[in-house]
């Protein structure tokens, strides 16, 4: 379940969240976030934060941009010819990606990726 949290997480701060609190927080510390967000601090929850930062994303920005082409359906092939590249770099890009997620094939690095809030 962390796992879960923390791509909420990190998609909610790439979004510019300034804080993130579980909704079973108590009242007060609800409260208490609000008010410091207002006055322009971050405010995450503690424990969400340690998760986060126990596992960063080991994906480079071109392995994320050619995994979510990927997910969308596209070739290898037809990925290339997107961004310009060769079909041989595309499939090198994907096999680093794969492992790196100790992922089998795509399916499976996607299902990772997205449960880490990696991409």
């Amino acid at each position: 379940m962390e796992d879960f949290y923390n791509s909420f997480l990190e998609r909610a701060l790439r979004a510019g969240a300034l804080g993130y609190l579980l909704k079973d927080s108590p009242a007060e510390k609800l409260a208490e976030a609000v008010r410091s967000v207002m006055q322009g601090r971050r405010v995450v929850d503690p424990e969400l934060a340690l998760e986060a930062l126990a596992e960063p994303n080991p994906l480079s920005e071109r392995e994320r941009q050619i995994l979510l082409l990927a997910e969308t359906g596209l070739s290898s092939k037809e990925i290339a010819a997107r961004l310009n590249l060769s079909e041989g770099t595309v499939r090198n890009y994907l096999s680093e990606a794969l492992s790196k997620l100790g992922a089998k094939n795509r399916l499976e690095g996607l299902q990772i990726a997205r449960a880490k809030g990696w991409l």
